[in-house]
């Protein structure tokens, strides 16, 4: 995705209505892929997601939003998913009210296109789900709502959608930045920077305070926090700014043991939360502070180092110790206990923070862009063979039947993780033993703290 996102000049399109309308559908319609969960159920979207889109020159964000419900919104869950699209609504520039045209207006529809009158922006009727031409008519009820035109579409289908963006087009305020960059222009990737942010994911089990510390470190409720686990469904990709450093902070669904779950929903929801370690550049393991690390956190660890993201393991709610000396000690036994649990990742830092007094927090975000910098470390093919042969000195390679494995030269080909490569005469005799010792060594004297190191033999024969 472009970091045109962070442009405020950027127009925003909010997609609204009641819930099971197919908001979502028609969202990952409009952005491409599949970047938010569609499910058959009711309420499976609560939290704020933003994509970028782009049609005939022109690029604006969408964001999604929850079901909304006026007659329901009791209770605290409820009453967040409101105050989220709310707060959606005041940030866009244009409105799409998204209705199923095969129900017909619902009390509900009503209800919520009354609070979208009073809104300042223009406003779009879209009546989902007309699969064909013969039930255009079912689109001509919302005409009744004098909100704005009304377009006959199916989100799933794709029926209509252009008639929409041509739409969205006519009613978005002209800005001269909006335009899509020239082709060719932005073909190769940039590697995460000031102009590029760094994916920062903050993974774990549910219940452990992932969307607090987001919306901490945002200072504002822009992920929905609530005592229920499972709160959050799908990831929410949120932009945020700090030392002049981008991130695109990610919340993801809690991951549970695989025999405990049991609804579609979560089976999605927790796939695509593993799904976010592969395509994140930092990974926050979060772990609550008064269970401390347990089997799960070692699976989730383990996905993590298996895709060969930066790492840092984060203890929340590290203020339920008190100060001093209690809390010394208390923090000391939770390093022991994820050395013992976690022992593959001893090279990530440990940090303790409290999502609920902001303490730490700011530290968890320096630490990420620390051991982001580590992952993305390189050393010359010079530096590293005075190194190596150093390490021969005391530790050669391994033999095998008397005959020495010798080894020509090592070298760095990859960053992110970083991958080294030992050139050798019989590479299938350097046991997996040695490729560990190595990357210990490798780690005493270049650092690469928060970064798993892969270490690799090729055969080279001797010149």
């Amino acid at each position: 995705m472009s970091s045109s996102r962070f442009d405020e000049n950027v127009p925003l399109v909010a997609v609204v209505g009641r819930p099971n309308v197919g908001k979502s559908t028609l969202f990952n319609r409009l952005v491409g892929g599949r970047p938010a969960m569609v499910e058959d159920v009711p309420g499976v979207t609560r939290d704020r997601r933003y994509g970028e889109a782009e049609f005939d020159g022109r690029v604006f964000r969408v964001v999604d939003t929850g079901g909304m419900d006026p007659t329901a919104a009791v209770g605290e869950l409820m009453a967040g998913v409101h105050r989220q699209a709310a707060q959606a609504i005041g940030e866009a520039a244009l409105i799409i009210f998204v209705i199923d045209a095969r129900d017909g207006l619902t009390p509900v529809d009503r209800d919520v296109a009354q609070l979208l009158r009073r809104a300042s922006v223009p406003v779009l009727v879209a009546a989902n789900k007309v699969d064909s031409a013969h039930q255009e008519a079912l689109a001509a009820e919302a005409h009744e709502l004098g909100l704005g035109d009304v377009i006959g579409l199916s989100a799933t289908h794709g029926r209509g959608t252009r008639e929409l963006l041509d739409a969205i087009l006519e009613n978005l305020p002209a800005a001269e930045e909006t335009e899509a960059a020239p082709e060719g222009e932005d073909e190769e990737e940039p590697a995460p920077g000031p102009d590029k942010p760094v994916r920062l994911a903050f993974v774990g089990r549910p219940n452990v305070g992932k969307s607090s510390l987001v919306n901490r470190l945002l200072g504002e409720e822009r992920v929905l926090v609530h005592d229920l686990p499972g709160t959050t469904t799908d990831p929410v990709d949120t932009p945020f700014e700090m030392l002049g450093q981008r991130y695109v902070l990610v919340d993801t669904a809690g991951i549970r043991k695989r025999a405990r779950i049991e609804e579609p929903t979560e089976k999605i929801s927790v796939s695509m939360a593993l799904g976010q370690i592969e395509r994140c550049d930092v990974a926050a393991l979060v772990i609550d502070a008064t269970q401390g690390p347990a089997d799960q956190d070692a699976k989730i660890a383990g996905a993590i180092e298996e895709a060969g993201r930066a790492v840092m393991f984060v203890v929340n709610k590290d203020d339920l110790f008190g100060t001093g000396r209690g809390l010394e000690v208390a923090r000391a036994k939770l390093r022991e206990q994820i050395r013992d649990v976690i022992p593959f990742l001893a090279f990530a830092p440990i940090r303790f923070v409290s999502a609920k007094t902001g303490s730490g927090v700011t530290d968890l975000v320096t630490t990420a862009q620390r051991v982001y910098g580590e992952h993305g470390k390189r050393i010359a093919t010079a530096e590293l063979n005075r190194f190596y042969a150093e390490v021969c000195e005391t530790h050669p390679p391994p033999t095998f039947r008397g005959r020495a494995v010798r080894v020509f030269y090592l070298n760095q080909p990859a960053t992110h993780p970083p991958v080294f490569v030992l050139w050798a005469n019989r590479p299938e005799l350097v046991h997996y033993g040695y490729r560990r010792f190595l990357s210990n060594q490798l780690r005493e004297r270049f650092g690469f703290e928060g970064t798993p190191l892969r270490i690799v033999t090729r055969r080279r024969s001797k010149s």
